[in-house]
């Protein structure tokens, strides 16, 4: 019996190498935290019929929306660490635990990083009405009329939310947060002129710059956009700290083998660099980005690190 029971842990080791290397047999279930048609949404759709090809086993995209994403990412957090079920997540991934510190899962210690997908870039945008051409006009306008000017966002801690919190933040100015139900409400109010500012992603906002209904400033990534060349970044106009992207990457529960991790992780980076996706990509304003888990880590980290300074100066606390 003894001799049995030292064989168990003895062979445990070896049961989860054959495990791993039969893996994928079934069904792999990827959880998006958000609605259909959201960015992460998008890329599972895209991403995971390519993977059932490859694989030939059924890649379905599960949506369990709700808590501004946490619903679904606790979801992930307590499934089995086996690779069949993976969080396709974005941005408030990084954002939620500055604003919710009671959240049921650990955003570091609950998962392993298995790679970031994309990113795409947001842009300071404004009314056509108000008196800034470039974004120091508003800037100066701002400071001269603190607590004047007021910036619409898609709800209270919202990735957009924080955003400009960091630029008020950064560049010494004030600005009065009204927060939406959604990003249609907040878009529409900003066209309507009845809020003067917001935070907005390029790719929803395009159509209404190209048309001269509202006016982009500045965009918040590290280089100018392809699309509004003109454009500049807020580095250029003197606020070298404030680079923001919205990115979008996967996860898998804490635990998966990382012959799985890896496996996956070279099947996506490798999909990334395909010239259908990367053109679907583009199509929604997305930038693929690819690389090892390390590397999605190492962002997710900074991510977590940055923003509960801006939540604690801007005194954000979750609805």
């Amino acid at each position: 019996m003894a001799a049995v029971a030292l064989a168990v842990p003895l062979l445990a080791p070896c049961l989860v190498a054959a495990q791993e290397g039969d893996w994928p047999s079934r069904t792999i279930q990827i959880v998006v935290p958000y609605t259909p048609g959201t960015g992460a949404d998008i890329l599972a759709r895209i991403l995971g019929p390519k993977l059932a090809e490859r694989w030939k086993v059924s890649v379905v995209t599960d949506n369990r929306a709700g808590a501004s994403g946490n619903i679904g990412t606790d979801f992930v957090a307590k499934s089995a660490p086996d690779g069949y079920t993976l969080l396709c997540t974005a941005t408030s991934f990084g954002t939620n635990p500055a604003i919710n510190r009671n959240l049921p899962f650990d955003p570091v210690k609950s998962f392993a990083p298995v790679v970031q997908l994309a990113r795409s870039s947001v842009a300071v945008i404004v009314t056509p009405g108000l008196p800034a051409k470039s974004m120091r006009q508003f800037l100066d306008l701002a400071r001269s009329e603190p607590g004047k000017l007021n910036y619409s966002s898609p709800g209270n801690g919202s990735p957009q939310h924080l955003a400009m919190e960091l630029l008020k933040l950064d560049a010494h100015v004030d600005l009065v947060h009204v927060p939406y139900k959604g990003s249609g409400g907040a878009l529409a109010d900003l066209v309507g002129g009845h809020v003067q500012a917001m935070i907005v992603s390029l790719q929803t906002v395009a159509p209404y710059v190209q048309s001269g209904k509202l006016r982009m400033l500045a965009v918040m990534s590290a280089e100018r956009s392809e699309v509004f060349p003109e454009v500049p970044t807020l580095k250029e106009v003197g606020l070298p700290d404030l680079e923001v992207d919205t990115w979008y990457g996967v996860f898998a529960p804490a635990g998966t083998g990382k012959a799985v991790i890896d496996k996956v992780n070279a099947e996506l980076s490798a999909l990334l660099k395909q010239a259908d996706v990367r053109e679907l990509l583009a199509k929604q304003g997305m930038i693929p980005v690819g690389g090892s888990p390390e590397r999605f880590g190492a962002l997710v980290r900074s991510e977590l690190k940055r923003w509960p300074r801006v939540v604690a100066a801007a005194g954000i606390k979750a609805d």
